[in-house]
């Protein structure tokens, strides 16, 4: 089977490469020319693991292309995925440009039969607003469907999250189209992945209300962190205990400075835009999206408080990405919790092992360091705001002597109260 991809970036570009690596032959399709050419030559534009070595083993197995020629692209697939951005309007709704211009696109190089699956993240109603919009551009009537597959893919795990999904999405009402998609999902049956099979609407919903979920309990440990600080108890006490019930689990009960990324923020203002576009408020998303911002905002006063004012103060951060295993700066914590430290007059030296040169673009004001413990060298407190795995066996001996003061600010709870105030600092957390 043949497939296009339009849209080569984070969800493109993970799409595309596995299935190449299942056998179907792929074209990758983007309008940036720049990244097409590097992409043909098996240069990864994004920071994925594993992601590199397949896209080179798919380009030498000529399973994978990449083209700034959407008529080619279009006319040699079956199925053509979009995976364009659809970013946030000042509002919060979805921007549906650019899966708009790919619409028009493929109305207008059809040459039969085509299935178009929607991987961006869509407002509900859009596949069907699609399907006419195709319809109005044909240069002559030809078939097609529309398809909604929604994408679950987790930054820093995405292809195993591909490879191996909770489950598969699908919304159509065409039987054809579905017989389509289940085909070219079929090496995932012989793992019994499951298969939900649902409208265009029920589709693009499960995935604004997958995402809001989660995002609705990482705000609601990080609400009980900060009152587990007032009463005098451990949030990892409280979050272990409750994620005990096999109703609630414990995933996403890590407290920390809010959610960020580029699927949470945006798709709970999305599905908040939804709410009052059909007069059906999202009283409990609204409120995660408070929760979110005010979490984020409490995090200058805490460090603040455990400096005794930060002006002329240096300020060494570790973790600039919004979560670990990935590059991604967008919506990142890191980026509210710095702009505060410098109009506290602060100085900040950060160090990411991965993220430093997207976040130079984002926060030129700031200096980097070439490692952890260059970072902390000179520091008045060390504030942790990522969880990357190699921050989790600093030699803490050393980091204290590097310092000026020791104190920790540790915004993920990486290190235990008691290990480090018994190495010498002055030590807060969240929720503890």
């Amino acid at each position: 089977m043949h497939i296009a991809v339009i849209g080569s970036g984070y969800v493109g570009l993970v799409t595309g490469a596995c299935f190449a690596e299942f056998g179907v032959d792929v074209t990758c399709v983007d309008v940036d020319g720049e990244k097409i050419a590097r992409l043909a030559r098996g240069e990864t534009t994004i920071y994925e693991p594993g992601l590199d070595q397949l896209i080179k083993k798919n380009l030498g197995a000529g399973r994978l292309r990449f083209t700034t020629n959407t008529k080619l692209a279009i006319e040699r697939a079956l199925v053509i995925f979009l995976a364009v951005g659809t970013p946030s309007k000042a509002d919060g709704s979805a921007d549906l440009t650019y899966v708009d211009d790919a619409i028009y696109a493929i109305a207008a190089h059809m040459d039969s039969y085509k299935v178009v699956a929607t991987k961006s993240t869509v407002p509900i109603g859009t596949g069907k607003r699609l399907a006419a919009l195709i319809r109005q551009h044909q240069p002559k009537p030809l078939p097609f469907s529309v398809v909604s597959n929604p994408e679950f893919l987790r930054e820093g795990a995405a292809i195993s999250d591909f490879m191996r999904p909770d489950r598969v999405v699908i919304g159509s009402s065409n039987q054809e189209a579905i017989a389509i998609m289940r085909d070219l999902y079929r090496p995932l049956y012989l793992i019994e992945t499951p298969f939900v099979i649902t409208s265009l609407e029920g589709a693009e919903l499960i995935k604004y209300a997958a995402n809001a979920f989660l995002s609705t309990k990482i705000s609601f440990i990080n609400e009980i962190a900060n009152l587990c600080e007032k009463v005098g108890c451990d949030v990892h006490e409280v979050a272990r205990a409750i994620g005990m019930d096999r109703r609630i689990g414990g995933k996403f009960l890590h407290p920390g400075p809010g959610f960020g990324g580029s699927c949470f923020p945006k798709d709970t203002l999305a599905l908040s835009a939804i709410g009052r576009q059909f007069s059906s408020p999202m009283r409990i998303v609204d409120t995660v999206i408070e929760v979110n911002k005010q979490q984020r905002l409490s995090m200058v006063p805490k460090i603040e408080k455990l400096t005794g004012g930060l002006s002329g103060k240096r300020v060494a951060v570790l973790g600039l990405a919004f979560k670990p295993e990935t590059a991604d700066m967008r919506e990142a914590p890191s980026i509210d919790i710095i702009r505060g430290l410098l109009e506290h007059d602060a100085s900040v030296t950060a160090y990411d092992p991965v993220a430093g040169p997207e976040a130079r673009k984002v926060l030129p004001e700031i200096e980097y360091a070439p490692d952890e413990y260059a970072a902390a060298t000179g520091a008045d407190v060390l504030v942790f705001v990522t969880e990357w795995n190699q921050f989790r066996a600093l030699d803490m001996n050393r980091i204290r002597g590097l310092m000026r003061v020791p104190r920790i600010a540790d915004l993920r709870n990486i290190y235990q109260p008691a290990d480090m105030r018994e190495l010498g600092f002055q030590y807060i957390g969240v929720g503890r």
